[in-house]
């Protein structure tokens, strides 16, 4: 979501006009699924994928000439479940469906939905919204209207905030895990005490590096908005009192850098705090993915976030 910010930011700063093109229904083998989203301006340019490349450059065409022929909304299906019938003659060979509805977003109605939409994420906040597939209204919804979603003339679009990562530990081997992260469209918090590492320019687009003192790492930090924290300072010092607060803290994923028996040394330490971290504590943090670089092991890390909160894990 945060590519797709930027790419509206860019075309609506030149007056573009804009078609939202969103997920609604899926059958079989399909690269992404109900609720995934993408941008194709008037200009020619696009943002997001709904495939592997595939079926963008169709789906464009037909958001052009929904544009011009001043249309609002338009549904549109791709069907690659028979061998016999290869998509307008490009044979995916995906043997999955997918209908996509397009919903034209400009000028004229303030961009919007996609101006609330990225003015709630901004502030880390889900969006709910009831879409409309007769004439593309869209309503803000929650619980109270859940009934109406099960309207086949709707489609309920629920977009959550970026995960917001905390690096405790701004070191070498930081950085990329920082560039997966971020890569990744995580919002993502460098701490660190010593000033040689809190540089904001080794992090080029995080949302915040900052020295901090360790025994006040937290103050003035909301802990309550981030999703994960990793502690990786390689120091034990440091690492006890980025765990100190972190354990008093709602994070749901903690990962701690380091073998075993540092883990058992640190939780020592921390005497009956410690309890507060046994079903949040991943130590030592990562898949075994097996190698032993600085990137492999920042891989490792952002692999096993990615899969904790993708299968609701955590």
């Amino acid at each position: 979501m945060m590519d797709l910010q930027a790419f509206f930011e860019q075309e609506r700063g030149v007056g573009a006009d804009l078609v939202i093109a969103i997920v609604i229904a899926t059958e079989g083998s399909t690269y992404r699924k109900p609720g995934a989203l993408m941008l194709l301006s008037s200009s020619g340019r696009r943002a997001g994928l709904l495939s592997g490349g595939c079926l963008e450059g169709d789906l464009h065409e037909h958001a052009l000439k929904m544009l011009a022929d001043d249309r609002r909304c338009m549904m549109h299906r791709y069907d690659n479940r028979s061998s016999e019938d290869p998509i307008w003659g490009l044979g995916l060979g995906c043997e999955g469906s997918m209908t996509i509805f397009l919903l034209r977003c400009g000028i004229g109605d303030s961009y919007e939905p996609l101006t609330s939409i990225f003015s709630s994420l901004a502030q880390n906040q889900a969006v709910d919204l009831l879409v409309d597939l007769r004439n593309g209204g869209v309503i803000a919804t929650d619980s109270a209207v859940s009934a109406q979603t099960s309207s086949i003339d709707c489609f309920r679009l629920r977009v959550a905030p970026p995960l917001r990562l905390l690096i405790c530990g701004a070191g070498p081997d930081a950085e990329p895990l920082f560039e997966f992260a971020h890569r990744l469209g995580w919002k993502v918090t460098l701490l660190d005490h010593r000033p040689a590492y809190a540089v904001p320019h080794r992090f080029s687009g995080a949302e915040l590096v900052k020295q901090v003192e360790l025994d006040e790492w937290a103050k003035g930090l909301d802990l309550d908005p981030y999703s994960a924290a990793v502690v990786m300072s390689h120091h034990l010092g440091a690492d006890a009192q980025y765990l100190d607060k972190l354990a008093r803290s709602r994070i749901t994923y903690i990962g701690l850098l380091g073998p075993p028996a540092r883990k058992e040394r640190l939780l020592a330490d921390l005497g009956p705090l410690a309890a507060e971290l046994t079903t949040r504590l991943r130590a030592p943090v990562g898949l075994n993915l097996g190698g032993r670089t600085p990137e492999s092991i920042a891989l490792s890390i952002v692999a096993e976030i990615q899969a904790a909160f993708s299968l609701n894990a955590v």
